[in-house]
C-alpha cells in the first residue's frame, strides 16, 4: 500500500511546531492503521492539524458539541462511478492532544500516534459507541500501536 497524505497545518499552530509530529509521522502511523484494512492500493488522505478554535467550530457544527476535541474523522464516500481512493479527512487538535498526553502521563509521540490509529480506524466504519464495538476498535488500535512500539494508549499512567 502507498498512502497519499496531505498534511495540513492551520497557522495558529505556531506556538505548538516543536511538539508537532512530521509529515514521516503521520504517514508512517496512518500507513500501520491501514495495512491490510483497506481495498485501496493507493489510499489518499488529509490530516489537518488545527488549534482549539477550529476543532471546537467543527466539533460544534457536525457533533452538536460545543468544544474542543482531539480527533474527528470525516469520511468520504465517492458515488460508485467515480474511481476515487480518498479515505477522507482527520483534524486533530494540537492543544488537546498536549493537554491529554500531560494528564494521561503519555509521551506526546505515543499520543499522537493513537489520534492518527484512531482517526483512521473510524474512516474505515470502526467505532466506539456500543460497548462490543469499542472492545473491538480499541483492540484493533493495540495491536497496531504495539506493531509501531507504543504502549496500550488504554492503560491507566496517570501519575
Amino acid at each position: 500500500m502507498n498512502l497519499m497524505l496531505d498534511m495540513q497545518l492551520a497557522e495558529e499552530l505556531d506556538d505548538f511546531s516543536a511538539f508537532l509530529p512530521t509529515e514521516e509521522q503521520l504517514t508512517l502511523w496512518a500507513t500501520t492503521a491501514l495495512q491490510g484494512r483497506t481495498e485501496f492500493g493507493e489510499p489518499e488522505l488529509t490530516i489537518r492539524l488545527v488549534a482549539e478554535e477550529e476543532s471546537q467550530e467543527l466539533n460544534h457544527e457536525y457533533r452538536g458539541k460545543d468544544k474542543p476535541t482531539n480527533v474527528l474523522s470525516f469520511p468520504f464516500e465517492a458515488p460508485p462511478e467515480v474511481p476515487i481512493e480518498l479515505l477522507g479527512d482527520l483534524i486533530i487538535c494540537a492543544q488537546v492532544v498536549q493537554d491529554e498526553s500531560i494528564e494521561q502521563g503519555k509521551t506526546a509521540e505515543a499520543h499522537w500516534a493513537h489520534m492518527v490509529v484512531h482517526g483512521c480506524l473510524h474512516l474505515l466504519g470502526y467505532d466506539h459507541i456500543k460497548d462490543d464495538e469499542a472492545e473491538i476498535m480499541e483492540d484493533l488500535e493495540r495491536q497496531i500501536l504495539a506493531t509501531l512500539g507504543y504502549p496500550d494508549p488504554y492503560l491507566d499512567e496517570t501519575p
